[in-house]
């Protein structure tokens, strides 16, 4: 449990217990900061056809992470995207998370359904010690899959290109240009069997392998910038020279500071030299800032068209931590604790309970503040140097969408706040979605609906809003849509047949580019299917995360 403990450096930007809560970070309206390119921006000078439209570093938004596991990366908000691009076919993205339990390392949803055909719609009391033996008895056969099974078994990549998406779930900053296939196989070793808490060991490391298996050179194992780069080598249709990339995607940064809320505990971080036996759980901005830097330099030389940097989420949002409390500042956005859903005001003792403190809740976000107020110097930096570079602030669309932070309490709003407008396909829905806890009963979802079932990571219509706002993007900077499976040499051909006064062979969509959430609904299981049982689910996440400490060993960040 965490000691309260904040550092020098950290009061300095947050200050003490008693310090008014400050005006939250601007959301920042314009992708391009208002900075406009010149003409001679290599951008304006270069209409040649990348050969890969589309490629996205980052950690389990980008890997496409749901309800405690990987397994449908069909639907992560890459893919979404390159579905609305036409060239969703041509996409390349890991998909072998197969196997007993759907996906790796614990599908809450798959469990919860498990439960649902063992008790019904919901687990009464009585049952939980046998309900407690059927969860179980899921998660050692998946265990086994993983570890002693097919699962554990190497794929051969042989022959595979590199993946378009190089995100892998739990990865820092620094893990994108430090990890290989190679370093990951090293680390996995041989698995001990934990019969009490059957939890696949190594899980991260047995999900990136098919992220970066078929990246290599020469029998070289390469890191994700280092295959990110080799893509954009490959150059245009034309010619094989120029940019190889149209879109390059970089959406990490929240692994720095997120096992903050999933432990429940503020490890603070601030010497370069790490100790990997304290495992920090809040990395000070002084060294996001030492990481973001070799990231930039290493990106900079890849050969991409258009780069959007995401900021990093306000992590205290999200509903796993679960504000108790009443607000002790009137207008203060933030609650007296920060719990797991389950604990409700009245049975909270915070001598007995996990928590964070209102000050540590308020230390956290300011952290993430100065994370992004880096990421988009590197924006500002690399647009005044003629790169074709935007922000996505992610953060701000949290901050609009913060159920109980700000649309329940109108006196905590900022001067800036307004809501996000929901498509019009989820207003329709009923309840409407919003940032709760999932929660629903017999007759369906009553509650929440944007996070998955892991109270972390976004529902397959929340991915499809950062897929909308990354299209919007993409958009401002001149990329465009295609109607069906459109290959980049199709579309060298047609532009051809343009130049040459001649009708295209592609169908190019015109106006702006919606998301078809109409589909996404119909893909989104716990939209149209929410698994009954999990009417129930809190009393029995309750008594596995009390006694087994599920969901921190279910995140666990490595510190590597």
């Amino acid at each position: 449990m965490s000691n309260h403990q904040i550092p020098d450096t950290i009061k300095y930007f947050v200050g003490d217990e008693n310090t008014p809560d400050k005006e939250p970070r601007k959301p920042i309206e314009d992708p391009t900061l208002g900075i406009n390119l010149s003409p001679h921006a290599p951008v304006n000078q270069d209409h040649r056809t990348p050969q890969h439209r589309l490629v996205t570093c980052g950690d389990s938004l980008t890997h496409g992470f749901q309800s405690g596991a990987i397994f449908n990366t069909n639907l992560s908000y890459p893919m979404i995207i390159a579905w609305e691009m036409g060239w969703d076919t041509y996409f390349r993205h890991p998909n072998p998370y197969v196997g007993p339990g759907g996906g790796l390392p614990l599908n809450l949803e798959f469990l919860t359904r498990d439960l649902e055909q063992h008790y019904g719609n919901s687990v009464n009391w009585w049952e939980l010690p046998l309900a407690s033996w059927t969860i179980h008895q899921f998660m050692d056969k998946v265990e086994d899959y993983w570890e002693r099974g097919i699962g554990s078994k190497p794929r051969s990549q042989e022959g595979h290109a590199i993946n378009h998406n190089l995100s892998v779930y739990g990865w820092k900053v620094s893990d994108l240009f430090t990890l290989t296939s190679d370093s990951l196989t090293t680390s996995i070793g041989q698995p001990s069997n934990n019969w009490l808490f059957p939890l696949i060991e190594h899980h991260q490391e047995l999900a990136a392998l098919p992220v970066l298996g078929s990246a290599r050179i020469s029998d070289v194992a390469l890191t994700a910038i280092e295959a990110a780069r080799v893509l954009g080598k490959d150059g245009s249709v034309e010619d094989n020279n120029g940019f190889g990339i149209e879109t390059l995607i970089m959406f990490i940064g929240a692994n720095n500071v997120l096992g903050s809320i999933i432990e429940l505990d503020a490890r603070w971080s601030c010497d370069p030299q790490i100790d990997p036996k304290k495992s920090p759980t809040v990395w000070c901005p002084n060294l996001f800032d030492q990481e973001l830097t070799q990231l930039v330099t290493k990106v900079e030389n890849i050969k991409a068209k258009h780069v959007i940097w995401a900021t990093v989420p306000h992590v205290t949002i999200a509903p796993l931590a679960h504000g108790i409390g009443n607000k002790t500042q009137p207008g203060s956005r933030y609650f007296s604790y920060y719990t797991r859903p389950w604990i409700s005001d009245a049975k909270f003792n915070p001598f007995e309970h996990p928590h964070l403190t209102r000050w540590e809740a308020r230390a956290i976000d300011t952290v993430i503040d100065q994370y992004n107020y880096s990421i988009t110097n590197v924006v500002k930096n690399a647009r005044n140097k003629d790169l074709d570079w935007y922000i996505f602030d992610v953060a701000g669309l949290l901050d609009r969408l913060a159920q109980r932070r700000y649309i329940e309490d109108p006196l905590a709003r900022p001067s800036w706040w307004t809501p996000y407008e929901l498509p019009s396909e989820l207003q329709s829905l009923n309840p409407i979605p919003n940032s709760r806890f999932f929660q629903c009963d017999a007759n369906g979802r009553t509650d929440g609906g944007l996070f998955s079932l892991d109270g972390v990571h976004p529902t397959t219509i929340g991915y499809g809003l950062i897929a909308q706002e990354i299209i919007n993007i993409m958009k401002l900077a001149g990329v465009k849509f295609y109607f069906g499976d459109t290959s980049t040499f199709e579309i060298y051909q047609s532009n051809i047949l343009v130049a040459c006064g001649e009708s295209p062979t592609v169908s190019e969509r015109q106006g702006s580019i919606r998301v078809d959430f109409k589909r996404l609904i119909s893909k989104d299981t716990l939209i149209t299917t929410p698994p009954r049982a999990f009417a129930s689910g809190l009393s029995w996440v309750k008594v596995i995360d009390e006694n087994l400490n599920l969901f921190s060993r279910l995140f666990q960040v490595s510190v590597r």
